[in-house]
């Protein structure tokens, strides 16, 4: 396969199995340089082992990826000094301090003597770890060993980052402000491969594949993919919701019906005519008044349509 100058993954065909578990099946993927690519999709939809292919940690049953210009798995050894992998994890010595836990990422990567020092100095300032420079990792807070390994994973200075939910076990100040670094390395040249199952983490992406059961089901920006569900997105406020989602799961043409608060959110496959005068005489047979409207879509609106998709209509997409 022939790679692309323009893309710093390029994958084709892309499969992995583990016995009679298709784990990633046949995935196409072209993730651009210098943008923040993410996997959207659930815990088992093959985001984290999509990502150990793509660094050559895993060997393909079907398919083959070139990354940054190499074959994986074949030229993984190349590969490894230009790539920065982070895990859910992190990946950190625990009885060694922050600074010890840089010294060490510096030993493995070879960092010239006399570039060390004043790299992971940098690192310190650019991450905020100047005070915990002493401190042991296994004692910090998430965020602050969130921030480490991030700092660990980009000391070398790598042209392709590779995140597998970096943030599942952080509080929401410090995932803002860890998305915060990734637009700096992105702006700076660095090709970021994230993986999430936050919707709102997915909407910051430059672009985004959406994973289900080892499949691609779409890909595109977040705009493009809201743009193009397939449904009409109907909002429903009820004074009882939970009566109104009652009534309305009788009706066999409602694809979901989704309750946030005291609001509806029911998806209407386009194809059905006047999907308000649908939802509005089902409620009014039932005696339930309501404010009903068409709204735009979410990127979880995205990600339920796209789902709910039979699997030969997948594969006929």
């Amino acid at each position: 396969m022939a790679g692309n100058s323009e893309l710093a993954i390029q994958a084709r065909g892309l499969s992995k199995h583990f016995g009679e578990l298709v784990a990633v099946n046949k995935l196409d993927l072209d993730v651009p340089k210098s943008q923040i690519y993410g996997f959207l999709g659930p815990n088992g939809s093959g985001k984290s082992t999509t990502i150990r292919l793509l660094c050559g940690l895993l060997t393909p049953t079907h398919g083959g990826a070139t990354v940054l210009g190499l074959r994986v798995p074949g030229d993984a050894n190349a590969l490894k000094p230009r790539i920065g992998y982070m895990t859910q994890r992190f990946s950190l010595y625990g009885d060694l301090t922050v600074y010890e836990n840089l010294e060490f990422i510096a030993d493995i990567y070879t960092i010239r003597w006399s570039q060390r020092k004043s790299r992971i100095d940098e690192l310190l300032q650019q991450f905020d770890l100047i005070a915990q420079r002493k401190q042991f990792a296994g004692t910090m807070s998430g965020g602050q060993r969130q921030r480490l390994a991030l700092a660990c994973a980009v000391l070398h200075k790598p042209e392709l980052l590779l995140l597998d939910e970096p943030t599942s076990a952080v509080d929401p100040k410090s995932r803002r402000d860890f998305w915060a670094k990734l637009f700096e390395l992105a702006h700076d040249g660095t090709t970021i491969l994230v993986s999430t199952h936050y919707m709102d983490e997915a909407e910051r992406c430059h672009r985004l594949a959406i994973l289900d059961r080892g499949t691609k089901v779409a890909d595109g920006s977040p705009a493009e993919l809201q743009a193009s569900t397939g449904m009409n997105i109907v909002e429903v406020i009820a004074d009882d919701p939970v009566v109104a989602q009652g009534a309305l799961s009788e009706l066999s043409e409602i694809a979901s019906i989704t309750q946030l608060g005291i609001r509806l959110r029911v998806l209407v496959p386009q194809a059905i005519d006047e999907p308000l005068g649908l939802i509005e005489g089902k409620l009014r047979q039932r005696g339930i008044t309501a404010d009903i409207s068409i709204v735009s879509a979410s990127l979880e609106d995205v990600f339920v349509a796209v789902t709910q998709k039979p699997a030969a209509a997948r594969a006929a997409a």
